[in-house]
């Protein structure tokens, strides 16, 4: 039996692209997952969404909420990482839909040792209201029907929605962090924990997944390249608040001139105060 992967969907009071985000992973083709919605504080109506997708969604669901105070995405990530179950974690954001083979892709790209980070496409505020009042399923178009997006300007690029055989092209880049993004990465379970997952001293929006990254390779894991076979179908949302932005990138500067592995607020930190 395939192993148990866990795909940690990040989500804030959006529960028009979480629904649909979960009907694309409803499509997948490779059913040996599970969902773990990481709610950083939303209200009734995502709890109304996740749990309308309970018995629809063909695999386990599980929602992890915390209260909501300011951006704390990574206190978020850890608390869905200690609900989780599998050996091996797909990191998502909640307003990212995915083709049928995403989760397959990512099996087949998991090697021990790396970490996978994928890439993805915008889509415009324009068609991104259009996929979500008329319901569209892009997720599952064929290419051909993407040109005209590109044309109208709907997508910012596509590319990345190509698939190409790269083999050992993915890893010429084991060490480059900077344009990888956990809203679409995979990370071993065991690396996690080694490097005690995010860290949740950073707050507000920015580089908590950069510092993630830089400890991963301190502690010896590497970048494979998942470009052309997992990008995501990035909903349009509104520019982050980045008021504490410098404080982060300060933060991270020194992770990066230290031989620091472990978290300073990680796994560690919650591991005993996990919602039900």
């Amino acid at each position: 039996m395939a192993e148990l992967i866990s795909v940690i969907v990040t989500t804030y009071e959006r529960e028009d692209a979480l629904a649909v985000v979960l009907r694309s992973l409803a499509q997948q083709t490779d059913r040996s997952f599970e969902v773990v919605v990481a709610d950083d504080g939303s209200g009734p109506a995502t709890k109304a969404v996740v749990a309308s997708w309970m018995q629809n969604l063909g695999a386990p669901l599980l929602h992890v909420w915390q209260e909501h105070r300011d951006f704390r995405a990574a206190e978020m990530r850890n608390r869905a990482i200690l609900a989780s179950h599998g050996s091996y974690c797909i990191f998502l954001d909640g307003d990212c839909l995915v083709r049928p083979d995403f989760i397959a892709m990512h099996r087949e790209l998991a090697e021990r040792g790396w970490f996978v980070s994928g890439n993805r496409v915008l889509l415009s505020e324009r068609f991104t209201k259009r996929v979500l009042r008329n319901q569209m399923t892009p997720e599952r178009w064929p290419f051909y029907r993407w040109l005209a997006q590109r044309a109208q300007t709907g997508v910012n690029r596509l590319a990345p929605l190509l698939r190409l055989p790269l083999g050992r092209l993915r890893k010429l880049r084991p060490t480059a962090w900077r344009d990888a993004r956990s809203c679409n990465l995979a990370v071993w379970r065991a690396d996690l924990d080694r490097v005690d997952g995010f860290d949740a001293a950073y707050s507000g929006w920015g580089r908590e997944d950069s510092d993630l990254l830089v400890r991963l390779m301190h502690a010896g894991i590497r970048r494979k390249d998942g470009i052309f076979a997992t990008a995501v179908l990035h909903l349009w949302h509104a520019p982050a608040d980045r008021a504490g932005l410098s404080q982060n990138e300060e933060r991270l500067e020194g992770v990066i001139a230290s031989d620091r592995i472990r978290a300073e607020r990680g796994l560690a930190a919650f591991s005993d105060r996990v919602p039900a």
